[in-house]
């Protein structure tokens, strides 16, 4: 079978449209020499398909960051349990391809079948292949050893080995340090030990009293989100109908405070189980003009949660590009990259996602295409929405109220994001091996305050309020929910020796650190160079760093 696949290679055959495919693929958005000996990047071969480890979303991100090439995927007739190579993106250059391999506890399995069964959907296995996936089952799940269990039907018999783990976490290598491998750099927690803190909160969370009060909560926050989303349209209609009855003011604060609210569902409903309308409903997360959750949605919910503020979080992350401007252009320039996205790079990189899901194969990431469209659906539906929006006001003769409110929405949006964690701190304590997990989180993460009411604060933060509950339950349903389970964090925290701080103010507190970090502080290469003021805006890199950085977004590539 080595040789058959080594030597078909006849014009017109499958792997020839591959090879072809692949070349394309280099010359048109990677930018990248293509082989002369024809073999590609990636070919798909076989009945298995390798989306799980590169993911199409994260091909996406690679675009200007191009992977390392792979190997050949062979079809085979191995068992269930025992390992198949497959199409992988090779951990060292020239290295054999990866094979299908999830990490648990230092043990390999192969969940290639469990994929289109997760009762949680298909999304947070496919994306997690060749990871370590220890601390992603501790966090998400109420009763890990459930879990532990069921996957010794996909146990391989074997500890894990470097090579059975991405060195980037099958993410763009430009996220991380220069010298980072997951292998070495990925933090190990403990999650044995039943009284730790994590184990005790959700050991709590089964009483009879608090269970039926989280479940009220989640429904009223359905319920509000409703009424929010109704509210949504209506303010947008009343300004289109008469701006007397929405001043340009009251109309620009509604739609900065609905979005964010929108947003922060988009947020939970990302949290939630992939299944059914939450495949829909998780774009909202877009609705600020900051994100692109078909994109991102890997990256927030299984490297940022689980590894908050270690050298995994690719959170930290958010503004790594729009600091390489100088500083008075960074504002205008983002903006401009940010219009770009909306109106055409988010549609552009929808539609490459579904090139390359197709080209690789869906059942290894969305288990099906039945359970793809929604995801896809809901995308497309947003980016729709969006652009509809400002159609409608330009040709209503209204565009600068939908400028401004576009403007203010995505700086407070972009803000939020990193608000509740100190990542413009470089002195932070970064995490360390053996540490508690649960801790940790506490530890790292800050709650938010905007007027001082918890429920309102939820929304006017994107979610964000109760963030130290939210990362230590990352799967409760609603910010709500959160709420009402921040007595017993505080609780069992204190048990720990872990003092509880107060919520930090994002208007007073947190807001103007982050201006002074991220808008006030000198581009990259001025810092790297030395640069005075005048240089770092008169020099024609920093023309062409920023003339470069506006196409990027028109056409997909950059911050999302």
């Amino acid at each position: 079978m080595g040789e058959r696949a080594a030597g078909s290679f006849r014009a017109g055959s499958r792997r020839w449209f591959a090879v072809r495919a692949q070349q394309i693929w280099c010359r048109v958005v990677a930018d990248t020499p293509v082989p002369r000996s024809g073999i590609p990047l990636r070919i798909l071969q076989g009945r298995r398909s390798s989306i799980g480890v590169t993911s199409p979303e994260m091909a996406i991100s690679n675009r200007s960051h191009p992977t390392t090439p792979g190997g050949i995927r062979m079809p085979n007739d191995l068992p269930e349990v025992q390992e198949r190579p497959g199409l992988r993106p090779a951990p060292p250059p020239g290295g054999p391809p990866m094979a299908d391999v999830w990490v648990y506890n230092g043990r390999a399995y192969d969940l290639s079948d469990w994929i289109s069964k997760h009762p949680g959907g298909a999304f947070f296995i496919g994306r997690t292949k060749n990871r370590d996936i220890t601390a992603i089952i501790a966090a998400y799940h109420r009763d890990p050893a459930k879990i532990e269990r069921m996957l010794q039907r996909y146990a391989l018999g074997r500890d894990a080995t470097p090579r059975n783990i991405h060195p980037k976490h099958n993410a763009p290598a430009f996220l991380f340090k220069d010298d980072f491998n997951s292998w070495r750099n990925t933090p190990k927690y403990r999650f044995d030990d039943r009284n730790d803190l994590m184990h005790r909160v959700k050991a709590r969370l089964n009483e009879p009293a608090l269970a039926a009060r989280i479940k009220r909560t989640d429904r009223l926050f359905n319920i509000v989100v409703a009424l929010l989303a109704v509210a949504y349209f209506a303010v947008q209609g009343l300004r289109l109908l008469d701006t007397r009855w929405m001043p340009l003011p009251a109309f620009v604060i509604a739609m900065v405070l609905l979005r964010s609210s929108l947003a922060g569902f988009g947020h939970y409903a990302l949290h939630r189980a992939q299944r059914g309308v939450n495949r829909v409903l998780g774009n909202s997360f877009d609705m600020n003009y900051v994100a692109l959750a078909l994109v991102t949605a890997d990256g927030h919910t299984l490297l940022h949660h689980p590894y908050t503020q270690s050298d995994v979080d690719i959170k930290k992350n958010v503004f790594t590009m729009m600091m390489g401007l100088p500083r008075l252009y960074r504002i205008p320039v983002h903006t401009i990259h940010k219009f770009g996205h909306m109106f055409t790079g988010m549609a552009i990189r929808i539609a490459d996602v579904w090139k390359i899901t197709r080209r690789v194969g869906v059942q290894e990431s969305y288990g099906s295409w039945r359970a793809a469209l929604p995801h896809f659906l809901g995308s497309s539906g947003v980016r729709l929405l969006l652009v509809t929006e400002l159609v409608v006001f330009t040709l209503a003769g209204d565009f600068w109220a939908w400028a401004l409110q576009f403007i203010v929405t995505l700086w407070v949006s972009t803000f939020l994001v990193v608000a509740s964690h100190e990542f413009e701190d470089d002195s932070a304590e970064g995490v360390e091996q053996g540490e508690d997990w649960g801790v940790d989180q506490v530890v790292h993460a800050n709650d938010l305050t905007v007027i001082g009411n918890r429920y309102v604060d939820c929304f006017l933060s994107a979610g964000l309020s109760s963030q130290r509950v939210h990362h230590v339950l990352p799967f409760q349903r609603s910010g709500f929910a959160n709420i009402v389970t921040e007595d017993v964090l505080r609780e069992e925290a204190a048990r720990f020796g872990v003092e509880w701080l107060a919520p930090k103010s994002f208007v007073a507190d947190r807001l103007p650190k982050l201006c002074r970090s991220y808008l006030l502080a000198p581009s990259r290469q001025a810092r790297e160079q030395g640069w005075g003021l005048i240089r770092e805006h008169c020099s024609p890199a920093a023309w062409k760093a920023s003339a470069s950085y506006v196409v990027a977004g028109f056409v997909g590539i950059g911050s999302v």
